[in-house]
């Protein structure tokens, strides 16, 4: 988030709660705090450019059956909005049925679950596929946050 701020993107921090929300590194480790700027229910997708699904396993266990959260990725999608998801986000992709026909490259542990919703797995940095109607940037993992936040970018030009 830091690095679009900083190069002029105008970023929403949406959540389930407006409670702060604590982080973690690798599922592990303490991260910082965030404070939400709105609910996922009160995004309307005529105010954004893009959607950025971040990851990890727990965070993204939740939103990915959370139907605000499902609703909000199909919104994007149908209105041929970019859709940018690293490490565990593409779950949330999978449940709202939007990964079917698309080649993605989230973390690994997923690769079963985007093949068995009718998308192609590869084992890439950073992967762009433009098929049914909307742009779909994909990383497997923050090793990797330099080629996705710069694939964010181009998309936002």
């Amino acid at each position: 988030m830091r690095d679009l701020k900083a190069a002029g993107a105008k970023v929403t921090l949406a959540a389930t709660t407006l409670d702060p929300c604590e982080t973690v590194q690798h599922d592990r480790y303490e991260g910082e705090t965030l404070t939400p700027d709105a609910l996922l229910s009160d995004v309307q997708t005529a105010d954004y450019d893009l959607l950025v699904v971040l990851g990890g396993t727990c965070n993204v266990d939740c939103i990915r059956v959370n139907e605000d959260a499902i609703a909000l990725a199909q919104e994007f999608a149908h209105e041929g909005k970019p859709i940018a998801a690293i490490c565990h986000g593409a779950w949330l992709l999978v449940n709202a049925g939007l990964v079917a026909g698309k080649t993605a490259a989230p973390c690994r542990y997923i690769a079963a679950d985007i093949e068995n919703a009718g998308g192609h797995y590869v084992d890439e940095q950073l992967h762009v596929d433009d098929a049914n109607g909307f742009k779909l940037i994909t990383s497997r993992k923050p090793d990797d946050l330099d080629y996705f936040v710069g694939a964010i970018k181009d998309a936002l030009k």
